[in-house]
């Protein structure tokens, strides 16, 4: 069964009258991660000044909400929407999706103002949720192929519990240990649903260009990437962690260069997901690196966490906004500045941390600027689509 086909209207419409935002699981979820990512970077770096402060160390703070608030909003929003693409049948929309988003937004809240295992529950709710209504629709499909991505979910619900029994003293462990065993998940699903779409959606739109694809490599390059970054995540036999972590970055290279991304530099729409992916290796090659105390740690975080994700989030985001909701599959200015200014706010962030040190703070001003400018582009394009119904009239 393909993965997320999109459709690909060959006409331009009028834009649609009436209000649809819990019509399918991109809209909300789009919506709240694009909105919480242009506020939550400014306000971390207000936290850094000294201007306010949250309920635990704003380090903490941002990494958690970066990771199980911004991406993981996203990741299901997608799913929420990929689902239904896979089997056929419904995920939530209506009032069972705003009632899961409204549970998401209460887990923001809860970690802006709130404190103890109560704004910890909270927090907690959303992700369990999720992977159930998305299993749900998976099992009774019997998309075995997508089984593991409700598995990955509930993976992600136990590393934010780490995070909160770390945070709240009940545990003894490094609370940012549990962000990054969760970043390495989601480094994990960013590459195995990538290997799907990102050479798809290029041969679709070029026909006739030279590809070369290898289940083989793509099973070992995704292998060794997630036993890499789980061994980094957990600081487990570094020697071990940044071996696999070069050779899993060696098979990532190979494998991205398959998907011809050379061809795609004239679309903005693929490049943004080719150079994305890139950050992958990069940062593999930076954990092994890390492990072997030739650069800090944090390079490969923002790498994976600035380059990769946001990238490839702002990417898809652009992508599946515009095809699920009958649009043409063209990236404008506005995207094209957008997805620019999240690649500079990587490169601003990790050359100072690898080459710049006494310009740190700098580089963490402007890779904010940078981040923040990129998704409140996104939102000035996006807010009027992902409110309104299909062009095309059809449901979603």
């Amino acid at each position: 069964m393909a993965l997320i086909p999109l459709e690909e209207p060959t006409l331009k419409r009028a834009a649609p009258k009436g209000f649809a935002p819990f019509a399918l699981g991109f809209r909300p979820f789009y919506l709240l991660a694009a909105s919480f990512a242009a506020l939550a970077i400014p306000a971390w770096v207000a936290m850094l000044g000294g201007l306010f402060a949250p309920p635990m160390p704003s380090m903490w703070w941002h990494a958690h909400e970066m990771l199980f608030g911004f991406a993981v909003a996203v990741i299901v929003g997608f799913l929420f929407t990929a689902g239904r693409n896979w089997t056929g049948l419904p995920t939530p929309t209506g009032a069972r999706l705003a009632a899961l988003a409204g549970v998401w937004l209460a887990g923001r809240l809860a970690m802006a103002f709130g404190s103890g295992p109560w704004a910890a529950a909270v927090d907690l709710a959303f992700l369990p949720l999720a992977a159930f209504a998305l299993a749900r629709v998976l099992v009774k499909a019997r998309s075995t192929r997508n089984y593991f991505l409700p598995a990955l979910l509930v993976l992600l619900t136990l590393g934010n519990l780490a995070f909160h029994l770390a945070q709240l003293g009940l545990v003894t462990w490094d609370p940012l240990q549990a962000v990054h065993f969760g970043l390495a998940l989601v480094v994990v699903i960013e590459t195995a649903i990538g290997g799907r779409v990102i050479p798809m959606f290029t041969f679709n739109a070029l026909r006739g260009i030279w590809q070369w694809r290898n289940p083989r490599l793509d099973a070992a390059a995704i292998g060794t990437t997630a036993a890499a970054l789980v061994l980094w995540a957990l600081q487990w036999v570094p020697v071990l962690a940044g071996g696999l972590a070069l050779l899993a970055a060696v098979l990532q290279t190979v494998r991205c260069v398959g998907w011809n991304p050379r061809a795609a530099l004239a679309r903005p729409l693929l490049w943004i997901l080719h150079l994305g992916h890139l950050w992958i290796p990069l940062g593999l090659a930076l954990v092994a690196a890390s492990q072997w105390g030739w650069v800090a740690r944090s390079a490969a975080v923002h790498a994976f966490a600035i380059g990769a994700t946001g990238g490839l989030i702002l990417g898809m985001i652009t992508r599946t906004a515009l095809g699920h909701t009958g649009r043409m599959l063209e990236a404008g200015k506005l995207e094209s500045w957008a997805y620019g200014a999240v690649l500079a706010a990587a490169a601003a962030r990790v050359i100072t941390l690898l080459a710049l040190p006494a310009l740190a703070w700098g580089g963490v001003l402007i890779a904010a600027l940078a981040w923040a400018l990129a998704f409140c582009l996104y939102l000035v394009r996006y807010v009027p689509i992902l409110l309104r119904p299909r062009i095309d009239g059809k449901e979603g």
